[in-house]
């Protein structure tokens, strides 16, 4: 099995189309250098290689006062087309801010949890764990079911027959080894 350093965005830039297009922006704006302080991490299908033409880049970030991360938001990223931000403080102080560079979103999370710890993070690692041990047909079959309108954790959990919530489900599979892994996959 490849293991990627997803805490190192270099990666994107031996990837497929989509990123090296990500890649480029990301490294043109130096953004994971402005956000350095925060821990920055990006998570979600571009990293996977499970990306559509709908996906956008999903960064986590880290913060231990959201008032500091919030005026270097919107100092650096304020200018950027369409760009908001919202705060939701009775989830760990969450604050997401959402812009477009060149027709590809950026959506930047921020709360108190360390980015290696949130949950967009776990469900990516868990999910390159499972991608690393399946064929490409259930690669294929996840990009498919995305194309579908399906997002990525309910997609996973239908193609590995997990009833119940698949975000908490996917969550579950933290702990299985490769061998119980494998097993869901036949």
């Amino acid at each position: 099995m490849t293991k990627i350093n997803f805490q190192n965005i270099e990666y994107l830039s031996f990837g497929n189309k989509k990123q090296k297009q990500s890649y480029k922006i990301l490294s043109e704006l130096d953004i994971f250098e402005t956000l350095k302080n925060f821990t920055p991490i990006l998570v979600g299908t571009i990293p996977l290689g499970i990306d559509n033409e709908k996906s956008d880049l999903d960064i986590v970030c880290c913060f231990t006062n959201i008032l500091d991360f919030r005026k270097l938001i919107e100092e650096k990223f304020s200018k950027q087309k369409n760009f908001s931000i919202r705060e939701d403080l009775f989830k760990n102080n969450l604050l997401v801010a959402n812009f477009f560079i060149d027709e590809m979103e950026i959506e930047i999370y921020g709360s108190h949890i360390y980015s290696t710890q949130t949950n967009g993070y776990r469900h990516m690692i868990i999910e390159d764990r499972i991608l690393q041990l399946a064929d490409s047909k259930f690669r294929q079959k996840i990009i498919e079911l995305k194309k579908d309108g399906m997002k990525t954790e309910p997609a996973f959990a239908f193609l590995l027959k997990l009833e119940g919530n698949p975000y908490d489900k996917i969550l579950e599979l933290e702990n299985y080894s490769d061998y119980e892994l494998i097993k869901l996959l036949l």
